[in-house]
């Protein structure tokens, strides 16, 4: 596992970028996206989808992340479609059973899409307090998924 780029997605976190900024920012510069480039791109993903506390921004930035490696580019391509699919359900699976949920507002504790939620999770401090596991759960499985898909490229 490449332990820096765990710790660099984890830092770039606590630099205030948003859950999906900080993976797709990590791991797009690889992939042929530019940090800046990646950083606006995963923009609108925290706080679970622009703060309406759906599905957790470390996934949809993992998933962008599995989507660059993976992605149907050529039309018709329905293998290299399905391939990206099952990576992305295994990191879901994976995440699910690391925290028991892909929801935002559930593995905060507080729903951040209402102004008392978002208070909340401000006066607790729960994007620097709680998030920073499930970033790092984020990349650590991003990590095994683009180890396994290099070993299957072969």
């Amino acid at each position: 596992m490449k332990e820096n780029r765990v710790e660099e997605v984890v830092k770039t976190h606590a630099e205030g970028f948003s859950c999906a900024q900080a993976l797709l920012a990590v791991y797009g510069p690889e992939l042929g996206v530019d940090r800046e480039t990646a950083l606006k791109v995963a923009g609108g993903f925290g706080g679970g989808m622009g703060r309406m506390a759906g599905t957790c921004g470390a996934l949809t930035g993992a998933f962008m992340v599995i989507g660059l490696a993976h992605s149907m580019t050529k039309k018709g391509d329905l293998q290299q479609k399905e391939l990206s699919y099952e990576y992305i359900r295994k990191f879901a699976e994976k995440f699910r059973g690391r925290n028991g949920t892909l929801v935002c507002r559930e593995l905060m504790g507080v729903d951040v899409s209402t102004p008392e939620g978002f208070a909340e999770s401000k006066e607790k401090k729960i994007a620097r307090t709680i998030c920073p596991k499930y970033i790092r759960d984020a990349a650590e499985i991003l990590e095994e998924l683009l180890a396994d898909s290099l070993k299957d490229r072969g």
